[in-house]
């Protein structure tokens, strides 16, 4: 199977991620507003499956590195199946309560708190699960990053000045989100062998994970999208049957490219981990919430007439964030 030989390119491959983590949302964007959320997200959530399911009789089956997809899918215990399936279903809830907090309380709400929690947490829990990389180095870095996301939420809250909003239950929204966000990780790289190219029995490898979590995402969106259709926290209900109505052949093939793209990033951040470390793997692919922000300033001009002094912070959000950036890849060689 295809796996970095480098930490050079793993840190490639990490910025590949957090591109296509930070830009998949711009499918939701050009769906039309008639297509809500949890419609789009069934075919979101059908994207990864296929793109992961391609990775694997591809990328995962050539090489004479480690184990071939196929054959790593049936010599996996249930133990490493187990928990690449449940970090689907988490990933799948967090991801799905961040959203809804950012239609509920807005950007300058859900984003300092869901994405900021997930990325502290997310990258403490790899990282004493499997410490590579220099602490301090590391933690100085994220803490820049969080400060780029706090100076993000302060940009959105100039944007958004005299809107309606009910924060309270955004906040709440975010916190859980955050947190189970935080988590998800972890359970898919504790189902992978460490190393790659001489994978251990019973685990698997990047490929045949990545594929069990993208299985993992779907199975739970019976229960969790469900609700959000049927009990949204914000907007009209939809049913299943609006999916067969509604749905146009562009906008199932908008929201499968939202997925694909989504799990392009997946792919290549599990198979930097090995090289990177988790912790580090994580934390870059993570800063996807700067390139959605790029998208939002530079393509989508949602700051066009911000208020007086936005841009100022816009600027110095882009500068924490690069400064913290090149230290989580610095912590490696540290």
């Amino acid at each position: 199977m295809f796996i970095p030989a480098t930490y050079s390119f793993a840190v490639v491959l990490c910025l590949i991620t957090m591109i296509c983590w930070g830009s998949w949302a711009n499918t939701q964007k050009l769906a039309s507003k008639s297509w809500p959320f949890p419609l789009f997200y069934w075919d979101y959530s059908l994207g990864i499956i296929f793109l992961s399911l391609v990775f694997g009789l591809t990328l995962g089956s050539t090489g004479a590195e480690g184990r071939a997809f196929l054959d790593d899918l049936v010599q996996a215990d249930s133990g490493s199946i187990g928990s690449a399936f449940l970090g689907g279903i988490i990933f799948n809830l967090a991801n799905l309560l961040i959203v809804a907090a950012i239609d509920i309380a807005g950007m300058a709400v859900a984003f300092p708190v869901g994405i900021g929690i997930a990325w502290v947490l997310g990258v403490l829990v790899n990282y004493l699960a499997a410490p590579v990389g220099d602490p301090l180095i590391l933690l100085i870095g994220v803490t820049f990053v969080v400060l780029a996301i706090l100076l993000d939420a302060l940009a959105y809250r100039k944007l958004a000045t005299g809107k309606a909003q009910t924060p309270s239950k955004g906040i709440i929204l975010s916190i859980a989100g955050g947190v189970l966000m935080g988590f998800f990780y972890r359970f898919v790289a504790a189902s992978i062998s460490e190393d790659f190219a001489n994978p251990e029995v019973g685990l698997m490898t990047p490929y045949a994970a990545v594929f069990i979590f993208s299985l993992g995402i779907f199975a739970s969106n019976f229960l969790w999208n469900s609700f959000f259709m049927y009990k949204p926290f914000q907007g009209r209900a939809v049913s299943y049957s609006d999916y067969l109505k509604i749905g146009t052949p562009k906008l199932h093939l908008t929201g499968i490219l939202g997925g694909s793209i989504w799990c392009l990033g997946m792919v290549f951040s599990v198979i930097a981990g090995e090289k990177a470390g988790f912790a580090i793997s994580y934390g870059l692919g993570q800063g996807a919430t700067m390139v959605a922000a790029a998208w939002g300033v530079f393509v989508w001009k949602e700051f066009k007439s911000a208020p007086k002094g936005t841009n100022r912070l816009v600027f110095l959000m882009f500068v924490s964030f690069l400064v913290g950036l090149s230290l989580i890849i610095y912590s490696r060689f540290a």
